[in-house]
C-alpha cells in the first residue's frame, strides 16, 4: 500500500497549484464533473447496487447510501449550482489604511488541504470535492466501507473531470476505507489544515478524540419541535410530518415532538399523517392518554428514557409539558445543538424561543428539515457545523476559507 504521507504530501502540492487557477477553471471542472455523472448514470447505479447488496434494508443508514436516477440528477444539479456561485476567494471582509499610512486588508483565502470523515453517504463525495474546489482547496476523502464502490466510482468520475480541464488529479484523493487510512488522516499533521467528520455521533467523537490535526465538528441532530398553546393545528400537522418523514435518516429529522399540554386534545390530529407513513410514538403517560384509541396500537410504545435519541427511522418521541419554558430547557438538557423549531402564532413566545433557545439553526413555523446547504442558497454543503468556535449552521464556500491580512506600506517603521 502506498505511504499515507506522500499521498497528503501530493494533496498539498496540489493545493499550492489550485491557487494559481483563475475561479472559471475551477468552475468548469465542476461542470465537466456534473456532466459525467449524468452521462455516467448506470456505472455509478451499479456500483451503488453493490454496495446495497451488502446492507440489510432495514438498517437506517440504507436511504442515505442509495442513489437513484433522480438523487443523480439531484446532484449533477448541485454540482453546477456550486459552479455558478460566486467564490469568497478573494473576498475582501476589511479594508482600511491605519494611522501610520500602511494599507491593511483582510481577505478569504483558501485552508489549503481539508480533510473529511463520512460514513453511507455516497452523494458527500461530490458535495465535498465541489465545495473544495470552488474555494481552492484540495480534499482527502475518508468514506466508509458500506459505500466504497459508489465512492470509489465518483472518484473515478471526479479525476476524469480534472483531467479533461488540466488540474491535478490529487487536488481530490479517495483514501482506502480502513481505520489505518482514518488513524493517518487524523495524524497528518503539516499536511491536512483541517479534519471534518460527517455522520453519527460515534464518528464524531471518536474524530474529535484522535485527532492531532483541527477539527471542525458536524453535530449529529437530536431535533425538537414544539407545539405551542398558540400552535395552529393545521399549520402544525404539516409541519411535523415533513420534519419527520421526509427523510428519516438525516441528522434534521424531527426525533422529539414536545406538545403543550393545553392542546394535548389535538395531538390525535397532529399525529394522523404520521399514522400514514407507519411512524412508531413513543410517548409519555400524558400523550399516550390522548392518543391511545385515535392512533394505531401498534406503533405506540412508553418512551422510556427515549429524549437523547437520533432515531434515523420512522420513530419519534412525544413530551408534554406546561409552558415554553418547560419546552425550552427540554431543549436545553436534551438538545445536540443542530436544529430546533417552534410551532406558534404568539410573537412573543416565538421571539423567547428564539432568543432562548441554544442551537445552529432555530425555526418558527416552519419544519427543520430545512437545514440544509443546498436550501440555504450555499449550493450544497460540508456538513452541519453545531459548534461555536469557527462556521457553525450549514457550511458551504465561505464556511472551508480562512482569512488573511495584507499590508502594504512604503518603507514605514515601527518604533
Amino acid at each position: 500500500m502506498e505511504n499515507f504521507n506522500d499521498i497528503f504530501s501530493r494533496a498539498r502540492e496540489a493545493s499550492r497549484t489550485l491557487l494559481e487557477l483563475t475561479d472559471s477553471q475551477r468552475s468548469a471542472a465542476i461542470t465537466t464533473l456534473a456532466d459525467l455523472v449524468e452521462s455516467h448514470r448506470d456505472e455509478l447505479l451499479a456500483a451503488n447496487s453493490l454496495d446495497l447488496a451488502r446492507m440489510s434494508r432495514s438498517n437506517p443508514l440504507y436511504d442515505r447510501l442509495q442513489l437513484t436516477p433522480e438523487r443523480l440528477a439531484g446532484i449533477a444539479s448541485d454540482l453546477r449550482h456550486v459552479a455558478a456561485l460566486p467564490t469568497p476567494v478573494g473576498e475582501e471582509v476589511e479594508h482600511r489604511t491605519l494611522p501610520n499610512g500602511i494599507d491593511l486588508r483582510k481577505v478569504r483565502v483558501p485552508f489549503g488541504v481539508i480533510g473529511v470523515i463520512y460514513e453511507a453517504r455516497p452523494n458527500v463525495t461530490f458535495d465535498v470535492f465541489s465545495l473544495c474546489l470552488k474555494s481552492g482547496n484540495a480534499c482527502i476523502l475518508k468514506g466508509g466501507h458500506d459505500a466504497d464502490d459508489s465512492n470509489r466510482a465518483a472518484i473515478n468520475l471526479i479525476h476524469e473531470a480534472l483531467r479533461l480541464n488540466g488540474i491535478p488529479v490529487d487536488a481530490a484523493t479517495l483514501l482506502p476505507s480502513t481505520h489505518e487510512a482514518t488513524a493517518a488522516l487524523l495524524g497528518a499533521v503539516g499536511k491536512v489544515d483541517v479534519c471534518i467528520p460527517r455522520g453519527g455521533r460515534r464518528l464524531i467523537d471518536f474524530v474529535r478524540d484522535n485527532a492531532k490535526v483541527p477539527v471542525i465538528e458536524t453535530g449529529a441532530g437530536v431535533v425538537h419541535t414544539y407545539f405551542d398553546i398558540k400552535g395552529d393545528l393545521e399549520m402544525g400537522r404539516g409541519i411535523i410530518n415533513n420534519a419527520k418523514t421526509r427523510r428519516v435518516s438525516v441528522c434534521n429529522a424531527l426525533d422529539t415532538l414536545l406538545i403543550h399540554r393545553g392542546r394535548l386534545a389535538d395531538l390525535p390530529a397532529l399525529c394522523a399523517p404520521l399514522a400514514d407513513k407507519s411512524v412508531e410514538i413513543h410517548a409519555d403517560t400524558e400523550a399516550m392518554e390522548a392518543l391511545r384509541g385515535n392512533y394505531p396500537d401498534n406503533l405506540l410504545v412508553a418512551s422510556g428514557d427515549c429524549w437523547d435519541t437520533e432515531w434515523m427511522d420512522f420513530k419519534m418521541g412525544i413530551h408534554t409539558v406546561s409552558d415554553l419554558d418547560e419546552a425550552i430547557a427540554h431543549i436545553a438538557r436534551h438538545g445536540s445543538g443542530h436544529s430546533e423549531s417552534i410551532v406558534t402564532d404568539d410573537t412573543k413566545a416565538a421571539d423567547t424561543f428564539r432568543r432562548m433557545v441554544d442551537a445552529s439553526c432555530v425555526y418558527v413555523n416552519l419544519p427543520t428539515s430545512f437545514t440544509d446547504g443546498g436550501q440555504f442558497g450555499l449550493g450544497a454543503e460540508i456538513g452541519i457545523s453545531t459548534q461555536k468556535l469557527g462556521p457553525r449552521g450549514p457550511m458551504g464556500l465561505r464556511e472551508i476559507t480562512t482569512t488573511r491580512y495584507l499590508l502594504t506600506g512604503h518603507g514605514q517603521l515601527r518604533p
